[in-house]
C-alpha cells in the first residue's frame, strides 16, 4: 500500500485586522502593548552585561483612519529579538523603533518603547569593608518620529532625611535638661558632664528622621552613547549625602548617624540639591524630579518638585513613569 503523497493546499487563515474595515474610522495616537514580560540585557556593575527581568511597553501610532488594527505580534517579536540579544542602549532602541516603523509601513510614522526594570548594584558600607546589593527602580523610554529620537531615563533612590526644625527643638530640650542637671553657679565637673553626655538623660530628645525617596526623570541628548544610570545615582546620592545602606556594622551605623546630623534637610533642601546636580549635567536637556519625605511625625508625606523646560507644567504627582 503506497503512501499518499498528495499535497494539501496551504490553509488561508483570516486576518480580521486587515480584511475588515473599522465601523468607526479615526487616527489613533498610540496602539500597542504594555508590560510585556521578558529578560533584557543591561550594563551592570562595572559595565558587565547583566540579564534582568523587565516589563516592556511597545507602541506605534495608527495614522490610517480606515485600517482596523496594527500588527502587535510583529512588535512583540521585534522587542524579544532586539532586547534579548543586545545590551540596552540608545543605539539598540533606535534600531528597535526603526524596525517597528519598517514593519508598519504606510500605517505608522511614530514609534515608542519603554523598559522598566530594577538596576542591581553592589554598594560599599560607609566605614567597614562590608557591602550589599541595592535595587534601584529604572525606566528607560525612547520615541522615534520622523527620524528624531527622544531619549528619557527615570530612576528612584532611597535616602534618610532628618528634620532641621525637629533637630532644633530637640537641642532646646537637651539645653533645658542640662540647666536642670547642672544649675548655674555650680562648678562643672568635666568627668560628670562627659558621663551625662553619654547617658539617656543627655540625649533626652531626638529629632525625627525618615526614609525618603528621590524620583528623577531626565531627558537626554539624542547623541548619548549610553544611559548614565549609575552616574546619575552616584551624583544624586553624593548630593543628598545620606543614601540608605545595605550591610552595616556598628561603625557604619555610627557614621550614618553622623551624616544625618551633618545633613539636616527639609524636602525643599533635597529638591534644590538635586536641581543643582541635574542642571550641571550637560547630557541632560530637560528633567523632572520629586523629593518625597515619608514623615514619621505625620501620616502624610512632605513633597518638593523641581522641573526644567517642557516639564515645568507637570503637576506634583505627574512625571514619574514607574507608578
Amino acid at each position: 500500500m503506497s503512501a499518499d503523497t498528495t499535497q494539501q493546499p496551504a490553509r488561508v487563515m483570516p486576518d480580521i485586522a486587515q480584511e475588515v474595515s473599522p465601523t468607526t474610522t479615526g487616527c489613533l495616537d498610540w496602539v500597542g502593548m504594555e508590560r510585556i514580560e521578558l529578560p533584557v540585557l543591561v550594563s551592570g556593575d562595572g559595565g558587565v552585561p547583566l540579564r534582568v527581568p523587565a516589563k516592556v511597553s511597545a507602541f506605534v501610532n495608527l495614522e490610517q483612519p480606515d485600517v482596523r488594527g496594527i500588527h502587535m505580534s510583529r512588535l512583540y517579536l521585534q522587542v524579544d529579538q532586539v532586547l534579548s540579544s543586545q545590551t540596552l542602549s540608545p543605539a539598540a532602541l533606535r534600531e528597535l523603533l526603526r524596525e517597528f516603523l519598517d514593519s508598519h509601513e504606510e500605517l505608522s510614522d511614530r514609534a515608542a518603547v519603554r523598559v522598566q526594570y530594577e538596576h542591581l548594584w553592589r554598594r560599599k558600607a560607609l566605614v567597614t569593608d562590608k557591602s550589599g546589593w541595592k535595587a534601584y527602580p529604572v525606566v528607560i523610554s525612547a520615541q522615534l518620529e520622523h527620524g528624531h529620537l527622544i531619549l528619557e531615563a527615570a530612576v528612584e533612590l532611597l535616602y534618610s532625611s532628618t528634620c532641621p526644625c525637629s533637630a532644633a527643638l530637640a537641642r532646646q530640650l537637651i539645653q533645658e535638661q542640662f540647666e536642670r542637671d547642672f544649675p548655674a553657679g555650680e562648678a562643672l565637673d568635666r568627668q560628670r558632664v562627659h558621663h551625662w553626655l553619654g547617658s539617656e538623660q543627655g540625649i533626652m530628645a531626638t529629632p525625627h528622621s525618615q526614609r525618603s525617596r528621590m524620583q528623577m526623570r531626565v531627558r537626554l541628548s539624542p547623541n548619548c552613547d549610553d544611559f548614565p544610570i549609575e552616574q546619575l545615582i552616584d551624583a544624586a546620592e553624593a548630593a543628598l549625602a545620606t543614601p540608605v545602606q545595605t550591610a552595616v556594622k556598628r561603625a557604619d551605623e555610627q557614621a550614618f548617624a553622623r551624616l544625618n546630623g551633618a545633613n539636616l534637610m527639609f524636602c525643599e533642601d533635597a529638591g534644590r540639591r538635586i536641581q543643582a546636580v541635574l542642571d550641571a549635567d550637560q547630557r541632560i536637556t530637560d528633567y523632572w524630579a520629586r523629593a518625597i519625605h515619608m514623615e514619621s511625625l505625620h501620616p502624610h508625606d512632605a513633597v518638593a518638585v523641581v522641573t526644567k523646560g517642557v516639564h515645568a507644567g507637570y503637576h506634583a504627582s505627574s512625571g514619574w513613569v514607574a507608578e
